[in-house]
Formats: structure tokens, sequence, C-alpha cells
């Protein structure tokens, strides 16, 4: 894969350089253009985000992999990983632009605390450690996102 290509793909677009919280520039990316496409094309068919979601996770392995070996272990310019824990995080959700903020907010405190499990994940080595600690995080999240959604009654009828 040509260099800037990788790099283009492993930060995201260049949001893993951000200067502070690089991970959470990236996630808040992901919401934000989630909720245009949401606004501009409307609900996103399950198969299409199922597929989005294969796709940059099966990319995201070896891109992280490569950076890795680039810049050390788990380098933080490397936020692929975010961007498909925030695609496990919406996930078949239904809601309106509050729901897709407590997703985001949901995701940022379990990549972070990596609670149940989430960092022995980390622990798989290599791109596939990087992406699957991010795709558990993003499965807790979008449990609590779920329930918040429900228990607050900002769920969409599709």
């Amino acid at each position: 894969m040509p260099r800037p290509l990788l790099y283009a793909l492993g930060t995201f677009f260049w949001t893993g350089f951000a200067p502070i919280a690089p991970a959470t520039v990236a996630s808040f990316g992901v919401m934000v253009l989630w909720f245009l496409a949401w606004t501009f094309l409307g609900p996103i068919p399950l198969v299409v985000q199922l597929l989005l979601l294969i796709g940059v996770t099966a990319i995201g392995i070896p891109i992280a992999t490569k950076l890795e070996e680039i810049h050390g272990e788990d380098p933080s310019l490397v936020v692929i990983d975010e961007v498909a824990g925030m695609l496990v995080t919406y996930l078949a959700l239904s809601t309106v632009w509050q729901g897709w903020l407590a997703g985001f907010f949901w995701f940022r405190l379990f990549d972070i605390l990596k609670p149940f499990g989430v960092r022995k994940l980390e622990k798989l080595g290599g791109g596939l450690g990087i992406m699957m600690d991010d795709i558990g995080a993003g499965v807790l999240a979008a449990i609590a996102t779920q329930l918040t959604v429900y228990f607050l009654g900002w769920n969409v009828i599709l």
C-alpha cells in the first residue's frame, strides 16, 4: 500500500495527528460523519453498516500492524481502530442526534477504561490487538447506548 494511503486511512484522514486526544478527535469525526450521512442520505441499512464495519476492520488490522512496525507499540496516531469501535457503537442504532452523542461518550469512556476484559484484547498483539480492544469497547458502548436511547426515549421508528 502506498505510504500516503497507509497514513490517510490509519490516521483517519490525519485526525490521528491531532496534538491532543487524537482518539477522541477521530471518534468525534466519525460521529459527525454519521450524523451527516443520516441527515443527507437517511437511515443506513444494517447490511451496509455491517459491510462498512467488516471493511474497516479488514483493512485496519494490516494498516495498524504496519504503522506499529514504523512507530512502535500501539502508536497514538493510529485511530482506524476508533473508527471500527464507533461503527460497532452505532450498529443498528436508530435515534436522534442525542443518541449519537451518547454513543460517542459511551465509546470514549469504555475505550479509555477498557473494563470487563476489553484490556485483554490488546494482548492479541499487533494490528489485531489494536483493532480488537476498540471493537470490544464498541460492543460495550453499543449496549450502553441502546439502553440510554431506550430509557430516555430517543429511539426513532424507521
